[in-house]
């Protein structure tokens, strides 16, 4: 694969890592734990992060009556004031000219998004798909794969898994695996992701949850239900060129049915 960012001078071995914020929070179209469609109240939440990534799932676009048939990917971009990029699970024809009625997954990105795909996954029900971008940073590049497995069976889950590790190559040293996993980081049939990446949460040498007052649940993670969170199935997993130094899961304010995990990145430059 060429360098999509061009020649450029290889930086000095002592160049420290650059720092990327980063969210991932399964949005439930902007439908919070009230049963409201609120999509400002979203976008405060995604405000306060402060992050340079933001990885939604469940996003409409023009979708229908339950957000209000609004394209809630291009609203989200242009009240944060940053790129998007776009990777649709449901696209189908509408009657309206000129759009389409899509769902899936966006990355909402302050730095310069270089590329962007969409990988359709395998599976039975609801359509499932792996979007895959680079963005730019100030001496490195970084790969974000968002994505959001089904719910149907651990073997379908493990046959997307298998699908998405196939779309990290080896030359992709800085890299992470971001979404709803729809299961527990420990699962078998997330095993694919084990040797080749790593469990942010786990990996974070600082680290805070909302159910931390909780002591028997304190630094799990977990980000669903919004109101008793106690599951840990919203995940990001880093490439050996990808560090952490902090991970913590946000007051989601109500705005979806899971929390925002937001996590600090720290990519190694010069790969």
């Amino acid at each position: 694969m060429s360098d999509p960012l061009g020649t450029r001078p290889a930086p000095g071995p002592d160049q420290p890592p650059v720092p990327v914020r980063l969210v991932t929070f399964n949005t439930h179209h902007g439908v919070g734990d009230d049963g409201r469609h609120d999509l400002p109240r979203l976008a405060t939440v995604l405000a306060a992060a402060d992050a340079d990534l933001i990885c939604l799932q469940e996003v409409d676009r023009h979708f229908g009556g339950r957000s209000e048939d609004v394209d809630q990917a291009l609203l989200l971009s242009r009240a944060l004031d940053m790129q998007l990029a776009w990777g649709p699970a449901i696209d189908e024809p509408r009657r309206d000219e000129g759009l389409r009625r899509q769902y899936g997954n966006a990355l909402l990105s302050r730095l310069p998004v270089l590329i962007s795909d969409v990988h359709p996954l395998p599976g039975s029900g609801e359509p499932r798909s792996a979007l895959r971008t680079m963005v730019e940073l100030d001496g490195a590049a970084l790969w974000v794969t968002t994505t959001h497995l089904s719910t149907c069976s651990p073997e379908e889950r493990a046959e997307q898994i298998a699908a998405i590790a196939q779309l990290h190559t080896e030359p992709m040293e800085t890299g992470v695996l971001v979404g709803d996993f729809n299961a527990d980081p420990r699962a078998p049939e997330l095993a694919r992701l084990t040797g080749r990446f790593t469990d942010a949460w786990e990996l974070a040498p600082d680290r805070e949850d909302r159910a931390g007052w909780r002591f028997w649940q304190a630094r799990r993670g977990g980000t669903h239900p919004a109101r008793r969170p106690h599951r840990r199935i919203d995940q990001v997993w880093v490439s050996p060129g990808v560090g952490v130094s902090r991970a913590h899961v946000l007051d989601g304010a109500g705005a979806s049915d899971h929390l925002p995990l937001v996590v600090d990145l720290e990519v190694r430059s010069g790969v």
